[in-house]
């Protein structure tokens, strides 16, 4: 029997086709390394890495002509192969848990929160509805944190009547809230 480890690709696929397991053995040294790699780096997995390169090698024991030397190395060629399959292994691959069994931690209380969403969307229909003095005297007061005092000199309306605005306003969000 020739050497085989020495020999070119195309002598080494042209005994492979044959049945010639020393040949695929010579084959399986050369390039293991390139599929099994390619495999690993796609999968991150090294047991199905493994069965990668079993799947690419036992294509070639099974049909050595897959590969035409015009089209590149044999190389490149299982490089790509292990790479392809690599993807579908992952396509293939399905969740072994049921999305309906994964329970999802939350930082937050979600009933708590939509409550609290109910109540700052109410809030901000009432104070939509209140008359334009009360609205942007409340709005001022609340939201951009100036005092009674600073409200009425910016308004140019009597300190009273600022407060005034204001307590009718909260009267107004109050009765809302306990109806």
């Amino acid at each position: 029997m020739p050497q085989t480890s020495s020999e070119d690709d195309p002598s080494l696929l042209a005994l492979v086709q044959s049945g010639d397991e020393q040949a695929m053995a010579s084959l399986f040294d050369r390039y293991s390394k390139v599929v099994y790699s390619v495999a690993l780096r796609v999968l991150r997995d090294p047991s199905s890495a493994e069965d990668v390169l079993q799947e690419v090698f036992m294509q070639i024991w099974r049909n050595p002509d897959s590969f035409t030397a015009a089209r590149g190395s044999l190389g490149g060629w299982l490089a790509i192969v292990s790479r392809n399959r690599s993807i579908d292994a992952l396509r293939r691959k399905r969740p072994t848990t049921s999305v309906d069994d994964i329970a999802l931690a939350s930082p937050y209380n979600l009933a708590d929160e939509a409550e609290r969403n109910f109540l700052m969307e109410q809030a901000r229909g009432v104070i939509k509805d209140l008359p334009t003095e009360q609205r942007k005297t409340l709005e001022m007061a609340f939201f951009d944190g100036l005092t009674h005092s600073e409200i009425a000199e910016i308004t140019g309306d009597p300190l009273g009547t600022v407060k005034t605005r204001i307590r009718s306003a909260l009267l107004t969000l109050r009765k809302a809230f306990q109806s």
